[in-house]
């Protein structure tokens, strides 16, 4: 009797019916990784930027300026290639204004920015009397900001 070390064409079929079945089950939960890491990238910016503004607000005090610090220097900053960056007067590495999924775009000195969440912009608010960094709308306001 001969033995035969291939696979038959059933075996072959059956392991891609079930592959397909795995990948049905996995995709789903998967798509939704992609938003959630933009709401987790977009807490710690917020976090960044509030640190930020309370440190560059301290070493005003220091100096003996109550202020804190405007909007028109919280944005507008140019990169060497001509980029419009994101709150240069209070990060070290200012951000890149960009509206796509997981960034944030502004308008320079109107201290409003915005953070995209898959299709959904949050609107942020920065007060330069109070220094307050708000999210003020936005479908992920809840999860990006305390």
């Amino acid at each position: 009797m001969k033995f035969s070390r291939a696979f038959t064409m059933v075996e072959l079929v059956f392991v891609i019916v079930i592959l397909g079945i795995l990948a049905a089950v996995a995709l789903p939960k998967f798509a939704d990784t992609r938003e959630q890491a933009d709401i987790a990238k977009g807490r710690g910016d917020v976090a960044t930027i509030r640190a930020a503004i309370m440190n560059e607000r301290q070493a005003r005090v220091i100096k003996g300026d109550s202020s804190w610090i405007q909007n028109g220097t919280a944005s507008g900053e140019m990169d060497k290639g001509g980029n419009d960056r994101l709150f240069g007067g209070v990060l070290t590495y200012p951000m890149t204004n960009s509206a796509t999924a997981g960034n944030w775009s502004a308008t320079a000195g109107s201290g409003t920015y915005k953070y995209k969440v898959g299709d959904s912009e949050n609107t942020f608010t920065y007060t330069s009397n109070d220094g307050k960094f708000l999210c003020t709308s936005g479908n992920e306001c809840s999860n990006l900001a305390d």
